[in-house]
């Protein structure tokens, strides 16, 4: 049997997404999917989301950031493709 092909995304999101829990959101989000990665605040105000996986688990993650958390207010969302790199689970980075 094959293993499932992984691949990577990043998100940059954009609008309330600092000071509301977003980053824990993305964690909880991303380890329940089982992808690893991370996820950060930038100093434009945006949080960046780098997570690796299958691509159909990093589709699921894709429309939760779009969403994002109870108190966010998500106006933007980049997507792009990622290196895979090796995290061996899903952290919230400085």
């Amino acid at each position: 049997m094959r293993a499932k092909a992984f691949t990577a995304r990043r998100w940059f999101i954009g609008g309330r997404v600092q000071g509301v829990g977003f980053r824990y959101f993305a964690q909880r989000s991303a380890s329940g999917l089982g992808l690893t990665g991370y996820t950060r605040n930038l100093d434009d105000g945006r949080v960046e989301v780098y997570a690796a996986g299958p691509q159909e688990k990093l589709s699921e993650l894709a429309g939760m950031l779009r969403k994002g958390p109870h108190w966010a207010d998500v106006r933007t969302v980049e997507e792009q493709d990622a290196a895979v790199e090796g995290h061996s689970d899903f952290i919230i980075s400085g």
